[in-house]
């Protein structure tokens, strides 16, 4: 069968829903977004070839190769796979890529995940959005067909630590998030002004069918607290583009977007004692927690604006050229 995807380019149509499968070219500056069953999928070009960041769910992968073709390019100027997280939206296809020879990057943390997709911790059990939160059944719904409950696992990932620049095309820089998971971290393209803040804030929740900034509910969230904690080092990097991993690029800076997250606050279907927090290995949900900690002192933000000044001066002053969880 032939796939096609609705082409737009450059700011498109925000009214556009976001159940059509679309490929939005030019985002930001070599940032394309393909949208596929409320799932982003972002593919980043650089001089020496092309990034994906998340991998979106396994029937999204037929529409990555026409949006490559699209672009001129195809899965051979693939270099490199960067998760912000591992959870079954973001892992989809990632085993295609991997099995030719791809890298996969990810926060260590993240690993368990990677292997078991449907072992990760939340809060809150899954089963009452959909009757608090009608809006989700026809979300949760298009991702099922769209291989939701169907996502294969992988080893082998290669880790990168917070702050590290990724020697991938595009280069950006990971901005540790803990909190939706314990190792997720957003992506900062220096160069696009750009970030990619995978679920840490997103702009649809699956699991409410909300939109506008937000982080996500306690059905896919490990830890809400610190997942509103987290919304500082988005802020700190001053991005004017901000891409979530669901929902439609926000493009009113992303101090702004923390703002309003912080205000919509934690989901209201949290039901006390009912979520799933024991599916990690005790010792790595420890040793998340203890680095999420240092993450966030006083002297560490300061470390973390400083290393960000003066790359964004510098910058500047150039071109700027649904699934269930496994019992």
């Amino acid at each position: 069968m032939t796939r096609t995807i609705t082409v737009r380019h450059g700011r498109p149509d925000a009214a556009l829903t976001e159940s059509t499968t679309h490929f939005d070219r030019g985002v930001a500056p070599g940032i394309h977004r393909l949208q596929h069953a409320f799932v982003n999928c972002y593919i980043v070009e650089g001089d020496d070839g092309v990034t994906i960041v998340d991998t979106a769910l396994p029937e999204t992968w037929p529409y990555l190769l026409e949006a490559l073709e699209l672009i001129g390019r195809s899965v051979d100027d693939i270099r490199a796979v960067v998760l912000t997280h591992a959870h079954f939206d973001h892992l989809g296809f990632a085993h295609r890529l991997q099995e030719r020879g791809v890298p996969v990057f990810a926060h260590e943390s993240e690993a368990y995940i990677a292997e078991h997709p449907y072992r990760y911790d939340h809060e809150s059990p899954r089963f009452v959005y959909p009757v608090l939160h009608p809006g989700s059944i026809p979300v949760l719904t298009r991702m099922a067909r769209a291989g939701a409950l169907r996502v294969p696992g992988i080893t082998g990932l290669r880790y990168f630590g917070p702050g590290e620049t990724l020697d991938v095309p595009g280069a950006p820089m990971a901005v540790f998030t803990p909190g939706h998971t314990y190792g997720h971290c957003g992506l900062f393209f220096i160069d696009a002004d750009a970030l990619l803040t995978g679920d840490a804030l997103v702009t649809l929740d699956p699991y409410t069918g909300a939109t506008g900034p937000q982080i996500v509910s306690g059905a896919a969230t490990a830890d809400s607290p610190l997942a509103l904690l987290s919304l500082r080092a988005l802020e700190e990097t001053g991005a004017t583009t901000v891409l979530p991993g669901h929902g439609q690029p926000w493009r009113h800076g992303v101090e702004k977007a923390v703002e309003l997250a912080r205000a919509a606050g934690a989901s209201q279907a949290r039901v006390r004692g009912h979520g799933r927090r024991m599916t990690l290995p005790l010792v790595v949900r420890a040793s998340a927690n203890a680095n999420a900690a240092r993450t966030f002192s006083s002297e560490n933000s300061a470390a973390i604006s400083g290393t960000i000044a003066p790359v964004r001066s510098n910058s500047n002053s150039s071109a700027r050229s649904l699934s269930r969880a496994a019992r």
